[in-house]
């Protein structure tokens, strides 16, 4: 039996590979001392799964056929050495026209290559199987009854069928590995385990607990001093002789529950207080750094659903939402010493010379003038010597301008390059939006009168409210703050260009000027509240509420309507809002740019997309 995650290439099998593991690698062995000695290779090669996708692809026929169940035809069965037995069934079907590795092994033996998966109709993808398999999800070809089938349809309709047969089953194989969490080092978790004389593992008496390290060692070597001290292990259980686990827990058998302890740290009688920690849990939002995107997640996943096995919680996840944060990139400088060595310098203390895509091409100490050597940007570290003391920063250009800086130059979940450059940027914005808030003072209070808006007043309140909307969404719901930020300076600059001439340009202007500092409070706080303070408005404006779009201030009361003639552009038409298909279509062709192209031929297909495109198709 062989499992996969891609029916939909079934057609496509032609061969099959076991794990040396498999018996049928063990009755081929028997039959062939060079099967044999392949199968003890594999077998005395230990490789990490994660290194298997660069390895090199070896294997041997084991001379055993298989029958494909929906062609008859037969494959041949080879043993190879990147099959792993604990997955699956130890044995995978071989598409290598739609699978990579089984491309490179098929390409390495001279198998056959049958592609059975071509790019869906609407694709620029192209297949090239002389170089390489095509992975990508498309319609089935080469497939007899299902031809013409596109993924979805693919996977259901051969599952089904194989269901129907009887020679196959819908299951879900689950890539867990067993997790070692012993440590052969001093620091960590004492391990609540022992060993007798003869061996045999126990566990520690509940009067034996906490088991706790000695603290009078001394670490004078690569051994834990534990291990290193015959002694210390030395105890009685029972009253015979045993001998405490000197290997520590890993650290992660402590952090992946932390936020579950957090909900009651003083509770001395159990790990967890279950009344606490069903209040608090599961953690709304979860920030935390890319470095634990992956393993820390999966811990802290596997100990929240054991807490819930236990009835510690009630919760199944311990996190409803999650950010990982990616790392902080600076401009990395050195020299070299006598040795040869690397000198890294800070860049504080580097004046450097850029081309007009922001790249270092000459850098030189700031004392004493000599050349320096850039090494481009590396992840901020005591190493490197390339860290930024945020002090000095916040001293020079205040909390509220770094905060913005670094929300805006990358998406959180995203590596951010350090620059001086934007941080001055960043500053600048935050000037223009206090003295359009000394504009907006100075020039007083008006009521808005929706009614009275001219055509521009229309326009730009419609700006201010799609960019509220966006904001909302981008906050709220994405997270991406930088797109926020960006949606904020956007708005920000139509509304510094806009007049403050009449009463309603002032009764926008004071509706704008609130919803940017109440949009900006979360990321410039400081900033925000002086300017909500000044302008007389009341209690702190982290406390006031979000505003509201506007659903009426989105209305549009016209149209930009794009004219193509066989997909180009020939004009472009501002219609009313309800204008229908017809109506758009006469005014199209009342336009000189388009009748001269349209004049003579014959008019094939008119196709409008609803308020934004015309497209006359004419030959």
């Amino acid at each position: 039996s062989v499992y996969t995650t891609r029916p939909d290439t079934f057609m496509g099998v032609t061969y099959v590979a076991v794990a040396a593991g498999h018996p049928i690698a063990q009755e081929a062995a028997k039959n062939s001392d060079a099967v044999a000695m392949f199968v003890d290779e594999c077998k005395n090669t230990k490789i990490a799964e994660a290194d298997m996708a660069t390895m090199d692809k070896k294997g041997i026929a084991t001379g055993f056929y298989a029958i494909h169940p929906l062609t008859g035809k037969q494959v041949p069965i080879w043993v190879a050495n990147f099959v792993l037995m604990d997955y699956g069934s130890g044995a995978v079907m071989a598409v290598p026209a739609h699978d990579q590795r089984d491309y490179e092994f098929a390409t390495a033996y001279g198998l056959e290559i049958a592609q059975v998966i071509a790019p869906a109709a609407d694709s620029e993808e192209t297949v090239d199987l002389d170089n390489q398999a095509y992975t990508e999800k498309g319609v089935l070809v080469n497939s007899g009854e299902f031809d013409g089938l596109e993924f979805e349809a693919a996977f259901n309709a051969v599952a089904d069928k194989l269901e129907a047969l009887g020679v196959g089953e819908r299951k879900v194989n689950f890539r867990l590995r067993d997790w070692g969490v012993s440590r052969q080092r001093y620091w960590g978790s004492p391990i609540p385990m022992l060993s007798d004389e003869n061996g045999n593992e126990l566990a520690a008496t509940e009067d034996m607990l906490p088991v706790r390290l000695p603290e009078d060692v001394v670490m004078n070597g690569v051994t834990s001093p534990i291990k290193a001290d015959p002694e210390w292990a030395k105890t009685t259980v029972n009253g015979a002789p045993a001998f405490h686990e000197t290997d520590t827990f890993d650290t992660f058998m402590e952090s992946s529950w932390y936020y579950a302890r957090y909900c009651s740290p003083r509770f001395d009688e159990g790990m967890i207080e279950p009344g606490a920690a069903n209040y608090w849990l599961p953690v709304n939002q979860y920030i935390g750094g890319i470095e634990h995107a992956i393993l820390h997640l999966l811990y802290s996943r596997f100990f929240h659903k054991l807490l819930r096995d236990f009835g510690l919680v009630t919760s199944d996840e311990p996190f409803e939402r999650l950010l990982c944060q990616g790392m902080v990139l600076a401009d990395t400088f050195y020299r070299k010493d006598e040795k040869g060595g690397d000198i890294w310098i800070s860049p504080t203390d580097v004046q450097t010379e850029t081309d007009d895509k922001g790249r270092v091409v000459k850098a030189w100490h700031k004392e004493d003038g000599e050349p320096v050597f850039s090494a481009g940007m590396s992840k901020m570290s005591k190493s490197k010597n390339n860290g930024i003391d945020p002090q000095q920063v916040i001293a020079q250009y205040g909390a509220d301008t770094v905060r913005l800086f670094m929300m805006f130059t990358a998406p959180p979940e995203q590596t951010l390059e350090w620059s001086d450059s934007g941080v001055e940027g960043a500053m600048r914005f935050l000037k223009r939006i206090w003295k359009y808030a000394v504009d907006v003072e100075t020039v007083g209070y008006q009521a808005l009168d929706k009614s009275a808006l001219n055509n521009d007043q229309k326009v730009l309140r419609r700006e201010l409210h799609k960019a509220i909307a966006k904001v909302t969404d981008d906050v709220e719901r994405r997270q991406t703050f930088n797109t926020a930020i960006a949606a904020i300076m956007e708005i920000s600059n139509k509304l510094l260009k806009a007049p403050l001439a009449d009463k309603q340009d002032v009764a926008i202007a004071n509706e704008a000027l609130e919803a940017l500092l109440i949009m900006l409070a979360p990321i410039t706080p400081h900033m925000c509240h002086q300017l909500w303070q000044d302008l007389g408005k009341e209690g702190d404006i982290l406390d006031a509420a979000w505003p509201k779009v506007d659903e009426s201030a989105l209305v549009e009361d016209e149209k930009l309507i794009i004219v193509q003639v066989n997909g180009k552009l020939r004009a472009k038409l501002t219609v009313p809002a309800d204008a229908t298909k017809e109506q758009v279509e006469a005014l199209a062709f009342a336009e000189e740019n388009v009748t001269k192209f349209t004049d003579g031929a014959t008019i094939r297909k008119v196709i409008y997309v609803p308020g934004k495109l015309l497209n006359v198709v004419a030959n």
